[in-house]
Order: C-alpha cells, then sequence, then structure tokens
C-alpha cells in the first residue's frame, strides 16, 4: 500500500477514535492519558481486527445504536484481551449498559473495571457513572429508598478521592438532591403513621429527618407536624396532606449550584 494511504487511513482512524472517546469524557485531561497508548495499526483496519472493531464499536455507540456497540465491545474483550483497544472496550461496554438502561450490569461493568485498573486517569468517570447508575435507580418516595442511599455513598467516595474532578459539581447537585428524596420518604412514612394513629412512630420519623436532612425542603413541614404531635394535638387534616408533592429528586433544589446549567453529561429528564 502507498506511504500516503496509509497515512491517510491512520489519520482518519485517529480522527474517529478520538472523536468517539470525547464523548464519554469532554474537557478532561483523562483522553490523553487513558488513550495516547492506543495503536494506529499498519492501516490493515479491516472488521476483523482490533483497529476495525474498536471502529465499527465506536461507530454504532455514537450512532445510539448501543446493543450493536456492546457485541462489539464484548467481542473485542474475548477475541484481543491483550490487544491495547481492550482497555477502551471494558469501559465502551459499562457505557453501552448505562445507555441502554441496565443499571446493574453497567454498575458491575464499571466496577470491573475500577478492579482491573484502579490508577487509570478514568476513574473518577468511572466512580460517576456507577453513582450515576444507581440514582436513575431512584424510584417513588413509597419505595424501597436503597438507591438513594448508594448514589449518595458513592458520589460522596468519588467526591472524596477526586475532590478537583470535572464532575465535582453535578456530584454535589446530586447529592442534595438525592438527600431532598431521603427526607420526602421519611415524610411520607412519618404520614403513614400519622394516618394509623401511631403517633410515637411518626415523631420518631420526624425526629430523625430534621436531624439528618435540616436542609431539605420537607423539614419546616417536618416541624409542623412534630410540634402538632408532641403538643397532644394531632393535625385532623387527612394524612395525605403532609405527603410532599415531589417523589422523585427535584432538580429545581439545583438553583444554587451555578455550573448545572451547563453539565455535558447528565441525558434528557435527569
Amino acid at each position: 500500500m502507498p506511504l500516503l494511504n496509509r497515512l491517510n487511513i491512520q489519520a482518519l482512524f485517529a480522527a474517529i477514535l478520538l472523536a468517539g472517546t470525547l464523548l464519554i469524557l469532554p474537557g478532561c485531561a483523562t483522553v490523553e492519558g487513558l488513550f495516547s497508548f492506543v495503536g494506529l495499526g499498519d492501516g490493515n483496519s479491516t472488521p476483523d481486527t482490533p483497529d476495525g472493531l474498536v471502529m465499527e464499536g465506536m461507530d454504532d455507540f455514537n450512532r445510539g445504536k448501543y446493543s450493536a456497540a456492546l457485541e462489539t465491545f464484548n467481542d473485542i474483550k474475548e477475541r484481543f484481551p491483550f490487544s491495547p483497544h481492550s482497555l477502551l472496550a471494558e469501559l465502551k461496554s459499562a457505557d453501552c449498559s448505562f445507555y441502554m438502561g441496565n443499571f446493574q450490569e453497567a454498575i458491575v461493568s464499571y466496577e470491573e473495571f475500577s478492579i482491573n485498573h484502579p490508577s487509570n486517569e478514568a476513574m473518577p468517570y468511572v466512580f460517576f457513572q456507577i453513582a450515576r447508575s444507581y440514582y436513575k435507580q431512584i424510584d417513588s418516595i413509597d419505595r424501597d429508598p436503597g438507591a438513594a442511599i448508594d448514589a449518595i455513598a458513592t458520589f460522596s467516595r468519588m467526591l472524596n478521592s477526586y475532590p478537583d474532578s470535572q464532575y465535582t459539581d453535578e456530584s454535589k447537585a446530586r447529592i442534595h438532591a438525592a438527600r431532598n428524596f431521603l427526607a420526602n420518604h421519611e415524610m411520607y412514612v412519618a404520614a403513614y403513621y400519622l394516618r394509623t394513629e401511631e403517633y410515637d412512630q411518626s415523631e420518631s420519623r420526624l425526629k430523625y429527618l430534621i436531624k439528618h436532612y435540616p436542609e431539605s425542603s420537607t423539614t419546616p413541614k417536618a416541624n409542623e407536624l412534630l410540634a402538632a404531635i408532641q403538643s397532644g394535638n394531632p393535625p385532623k387534616r387527612t394524612w395525605r396532606d403532609w405527603i410532599p408533592d415531589v417523589s422523585l429528586p427535584d432538580w429545581q433544589t439545583f438553583s444554587s449550584f451555578g455550573q448545572m446549567g451547563g453539565m455535558s453529561s447528565a441525558g434528557p429528564g435527569e
């Protein structure tokens, strides 16, 4: 193959690979640190080579064809485990699961990446995506709040380990929203005990809410209800009047976080 043609093919591959990786790690030195070692091959990027497969996978991923991309990235990991492209395939496989809505599978894949490559520069992104995967599983306030608890723990872990990452502001905002959700959950349970006239149980829940979530938007209402119960004059209104209107995390609470309007990693409706 003429040298000029080989150089053109190599340049094309480099541009495609860089464009794809920039989509998952915008504005971050991780792109250089994580993928600068990826070889450009010998110009023979056929679909059955690592170079060809990674180009095919990234093309499908960037087009939103996550299922097809996942198959390709898994193929790279299985057939070419020692190829430099296998590292990219590991991370993009997890991303495919995330964007397909398979959050538990995504968590497993991201965690495997963190175990296999604990010092990799993509680790802030990996922890952030694990936390987002938990966050996306938060249900209504009358359901198990475990996903919110796990999301807060993982966002906090990322902030402690990488306090200056590009995901810091968004992580803080999501912790704030998840904590507000947990406060709303406690208020829901307290209102339920109010309905069943188990006032001691309701009082206990309200005290817990006020102590652990003082910043919550539902705390003023909790104080009001607690005062009424402690005075021996429980409210006569229907118990549902005390249930917070917001079931899922209230994104309006992000007003105190200046950079939330420009978050590049959050998808529509988050």
